[in-house]
């Protein structure tokens, strides 16, 4: 761990009051509604509009969502320094979380309005730009978004308290939309009006989520004293070139920045796999598609109740401990699904709620100790090495770039679980035999693989450096 310097002035200056008002604790909590449901529906749904809709083969489908995804992998680090460009000139990371909102909600509902008699190789083309695009738009607000903790408040408690409630509208938005997509789905008798309609409603609701955390980023948190200056003493912001650098340069400068991420990235691909497949578990598994609703409703009701005996817990024992724990009790839950093979049933639900009391832990945990991280590394980083008050643009701009990584390999594994194994593709209305193998593989992709991704994190979680005493000194 490095050596603690003494906070900067003007650092000390750069936070709001130690006590974080409801209003603005529930303002920022409602972006989740735009998060949590941009993160789930896509990945609920997506692969599965491919392959059982537009008749797109297996493999195709994970190729078009993992290019989207990599886009995105370049894109958030350049989101983070005009977020960060943004905050030096102005005080406010709103401009970009402004254009997001209001540019997602007509991509994607194009994402999911493609003709069906264009074909699959059509299909497949209009999902990938429209995709790509409804990615773009939704990184310009999820990046400041994730940026703004570190500088709403410097406590590590009440961080805590802030993320908790984010993450309680988090699993509210993953019941909503993991429940209500699929239902919106099949208000038409004809699929691709039903996808459709799907997105269109989605969109509007997840842009006006956003639309509400903008108002968030309105205070001038940052004061002017943090930008360079520039000849004749005039404020200048660092260029994109230099804020792209600075994010690999925090990387490879914060230890507790790079356990974090790890074991971030670890868990979203765990995430993203079960989240992926589940539409599959409920088709061929319980042999209904309705079921995939219900399997949201198991996983989501219970972490609604979870998420602030996590922050409790946390309060008591520390973030990472309460992280730890909720990672074990979410791998033995995974792992105990591994039993639908032999036995399917409703007895899935069961292990699918523990894991769902896990994930909000997952969820508000971590988020909770990036602006630990980001803050601890303000105090002890020097200028000179890229560190300083005014880049939480540039660590949230990593950060997500290291979570679409996650969730878009979640996605690219199941595609290839399913090819592997040989998974039958179809369009809308054709009936089709899987072998057993491709159903082992469902199940499989559903339990024992995201089971041992969240083992393999806690390796990562273990190395990681912080503890309370490093952010709240006294």
């Amino acid at each position: 761990m490095s050596n603690e310097a003494p906070a900067a002035p003007e650092a000390a200056a750069s936070v709001s009051p130690v006590r974080l008002t409801r209003g603005t604790i529930a303002r920022y909590a409602t972006g989740s509604l735009g998060t949590g449901g941009f993160a789930t529906l896509p990945g609920l749904v997506l692969t599965y509009y491919l392959t059982d809709s537009l008749g797109v083969a297996a493999l195709a489908a994970g190729a078009v969502i993992t290019v989207a995804k990599v886009w995105d992998v370049v894109i958030d680090p350049v989101i983070g320094a005009l977020t960060d460009r943004d905050q030096a000139r102005h005080g406010s990371r709103r401009r970009l979380m402004l254009i997001g909102a209001c540019a997602l909600p007509l991509l994607f509902a194009l994402t999911f309005a493609v003709p069906p008699a264009l074909g699959p190789v059509v299909g497949a083309i209009w999902v990938l730009i429209a995709f790509t695009l409804t990615a773009t738009a939704f990184s310009l607000f999820q990046v400041p978004y994730i940026a703004l903790p570190a500088e709403l408040t410097p406590r590590y408690d009440e961080r805590t308290r802030l993320l908790t409630w984010r993450v309680v509208v988090l699993t509210f938005a993953i019941l909503l939309f993991g429940a209500g997509g699929p239902a919106l789905r099949g208000v038409a008798d004809d699929p691709a009006v039903g996808y459709l309609v799907m997105g269109v409603v989605a969109g509007v609701v997840i842009g006006i989520g956003m639309l509400v955390a903008t108002t968030v980023a309105r205070r001038a948190v940052v004061p002017s004293a943090a930008v360079a200056s520039g000849p004749g003493g005039t404020a200048t912001a660092p260029g994109i070139r230099e804020h792209y650098a600075a994010g690999i340069r925090a990387l490879r400068r914060s230890r507790a920045f790079r356990m974090l991420l790890a074991t971030f990235v670890l868990q979203a691909l765990a995430t993203g796999l079960m989240l992926a497949g589940a539409q599959y578990v409920a088709t061929w598994v319980l042999h209904s598609e309705a079921a995939v609703e219900l399997l949201f409703v198991a996983l989501i009701a219970p972490a609604l109740l979870a998420a602030p005996a996590w922050g409790v817990l946390a309060r008591r024992i520390g973030k990472e401990r309460a992280f730890a724990i909720a990672s074990v009790v979410f791998t033995v839950a995974a792992l105990s699904i591994l039993g639908v093979l032999w036995v399917p049933g409703a007895w899935i639900y069961a292990p699918v709620g523990i894991a769902g009391i896990a994930y909000a832990g997952m969820q508000s945990l971590p988020m909770a100790m990036l602006p630990d991280v980001i803050s601890h590394d303000e105090r002890t980083a020097p200028d000179a090495d890229g560190g300083g008050p005014g880049r939480a643009g540039a660590f949230s701009g990593v950060w997500t770039a290291g979570e679409t990584v996650g969730f878009a390999l979640g996605a690219t594994v199941l595609s290839i679980i399913l090819a592997a194994t040989g998974y039958v593709s179809s369009v809308a209305g054709q009936l089709v035999e899987q072998p057993d193998a491709a159903v082992t593989g469902i199940v499989l992709s559903f339990s024992v693989a995201p089971a041992v991704l969240i083992a393999v994190s806690l390796v990562t979680l273990a190395r990681y450096p912080l503890r309370r005493g490093d952010i709240d000194p006294v």
